[in-house]
């Protein structure tokens, strides 16, 4: 059953709607008589108020909803950083949510954060997310909102990107450049912006350089703790073998590393390996990883701002639009070339 609206308590009572609001808020403008009427109308219909028009028509509360996937991942912690440094700048508190790449908890931190009275929201898909109904709600009923990282191409709202095409394409294009030919792909799930754009990338590459595009060779994972062994078992069964790993996140590329050292394949000595990753410690591992780095701090700023512009409608008569920042390729120790395989 639809939830019931103040039209339909309107309708059944025969009284204007703006009576009928008004009557729910209590004002001194309706009649005792005619506030008991609606009152108890409602109550029994089990009326709740949109909290999302409540947050819309009411003043502000200078807060913005943050919702990511998980605040312990490097790139999201980064780019919380950069959304609290405009937020704060600018007047607002922050509040974050975060999914455990949960589509159910998704729904519910929007729920939650909407019940919050927030005037805006900043929001990265799960990665169990693929309808993104809920979201195209929210802004039917005018929720500023801004997507990053992990944006749906179809939502027609602010996004705020890195250039994963460029860095994909960057890393896979410097592992052919040290001889390499088989180069496994280790990502995320398949409908996720960011691995599209990846995959896209990596091909791109592949062809560039007359490399033939082996399917066998890309592995999806779902962001489970212990999942790369298994991946990187499926890859290293196959004849012949990758000569390189090139993995989409920071926990894959950790696990690739550790099951490969436990495999005794020597990096980058047998394999090379480059990943995506906003780990400060990079440089640390051994061999010291290569990277391709995304400005997520600079991200969450835009974002911010522009979520920010949305709310105080600074911008009305410019649509939605894509912002896309530069990656940065960092060459390390685990992608150097090898001698005997550099033609």
């Amino acid at each position: 059953m639809d939830p019931v609206t103040i039209k339909d308590i309107a309708h059944a009572l025969n009284l204007s709607t703006s009576t009928v609001s008004r009557a729910l808020r209590d004002s001194y403008e309706i009649s005792p008589e005619t506030k008991r009427l609606v009152m108890e109308y409602a109550e029994r219909l089990n009326y709740r108020p949109n909290p999302i028009a409540l947050s819309l028509k009411g003043s502000s509360s200078k807060a913005i909803g943050v919702i990511v996937p998980q605040i312990a991942n490097n790139f999201f912690s980064q780019a919380i950083n950069g959304i609290e440094a405009i937020a704060y700048n600018r007047g607002y508190h922050v509040i974050i949510f975060q999914t455990h790449e949960s589509y159910e908890r998704e729904i519910a931190n929007v729920q939650q954060a909407v019940s919050r009275r927030v005037d805006g929201l900043l929001l990265s898909l799960s990665s169990e997310t693929s309808d993104v109904a809920h979201l195209k709600a929210l802004v039917d009923q005018g929720m500023p909102l801004v997507l990053f990282d992990r944006v749906a191409a179809g939502l027609d709202v602010t996004q705020v990107v890195a250039d994963n095409f460029g860095g994909a394409y960057a890393a896979t294009s410097h592992l052919l450049q040290t001889g390499r030919r088989r180069i496994a792909h280790l990502t995320i799930p398949p409908y996720l912006s960011i691995t599209q754009e990846r995959l896209a990338g990596y091909r791109a590459a592949l062809e560039q350089y007359g490399v033939p595009f082996d399917e066998n060779l890309v592995r999806y994972g779902t962001f489970g703790p212990d999942e790369a062994g298994p991946l990187v078992d499926e890859l290293l069964a196959l004849s012949p073998p990758p000569d390189a790993f090139f993995t989409a996140s920071d926990r894959l590329a950790l696990g690739t590393l550790g099951a490969l050292r436990q495999r005794g394949i020597d990096v980058p000595g047998e394999v090379a390996l480059l990943s995506f990753t906003n780990s400060q410690s990079a440089h640390l591992l051994n061999p010291p990883l290569s990277t391709v780095t995304q400005p997520a701090q600079e991200i969450g700023q835009l974002a911010a701002e522009r979520l920010i512009e949305l709310i105080e409608r600074k911008h009305k008569s410019t649509g939605p639009s894509v912002m896309k920042l530069p990656t940065t390729l960092v060459v390390r120790e685990s992608s150097a070339p090898v001698p005997r395989l550099v033609e």
